[in-house]
């Protein structure tokens, strides 16, 4: 982000309160993030040098959003484990990681390793994963708002809470989704990106089919 100064690690612990042994566990997890962006596409090279601000402060915000009493959650497309790693480090239980690169795949696995995470990883498309509906479905840019409700569907019950982080264009996925599905919106804006959002969704349904 131009014109701000990089947030450090000592930032990112002011901002949200978390212990010392949950920052010694997320540290680990950047330096690995570091360590394999120089071998593989985990993030934006140009993101690296603010990591702690767009990477674990913009999933960390995400925290205060999960429902009470939350058992499950899936991330879609976890790429390099943002939000659904963070929020697994940050005591979210049951977390599943679903991301088909196997290289980013293999990353999530030895971040997990490292930070002392139990997280279920699948390494498959979100099509393949067995229907199975949890209490919270997370993504970032991951695709647009009809085609994540689309991919998430097989995971989302009535009861089930989405939270996306989206970017500028929210307002125009709304519009595109809304033609094919009904949901109870909150729509927040994002603590990290000034032009990004967090979509909050419940109940969310298909439209039904008109004859």
């Amino acid at each position: 982000m131009s014109g701000v100064a990089p947030l450090g690690a000592e930032g990112f612990a002011a901002a949200t309160g978390v212990s010392r042994e949950t920052m010694e566990r997320l540290d680990a997890y950047a330096k690995l993030l570091v360590t394999w962006s120089a071998r593989i596409n985990l993030v934006g090279r140009a993101t690296l040098n603010d990591l702690w601000r767009r990477h674990f402060l913009d999933s960390a915000q995400l925290l205060p959003l999960i429902p009470a009493g939350t058992q499950n959650l899936a991330d879609l497309g976890s790429g390099a484990g943002f939000p659904g790693l963070v929020l697994a480090i940050l005591g979210v239980p049951g977390v599943e990681l679903i991301e088909a690169d196997s290289r980013k795949a293999a990353f999530l696995r030895e971040a997990a390793r490292v930070s002392s995470t139990a997280v279920t990883i699948r390494g498959c498309r979100i099509e393949a994963v067995p229907p199975h509906p949890v209490d919270v479905v997370t993504a970032r840019a991951c695709a647009p708002l009809d085609r994540l409700l689309a991919l998430g569907e097989r995971l989302i019950a009535p009861d089930t809470t989405c939270v996306f982080l989206k970017g500028e264009r929210v307002e125009e996925e709304l519009t595109v989704a809304g033609k094919a599905w009904t949901m109870t919106v909150s729509h927040l804006p994002s603590l990290v990106d000034p032009g990004g959002s967090v979509l909050l969704l419940q109940q969310v349904a298909r439209e039904p089919r008109r004859a």
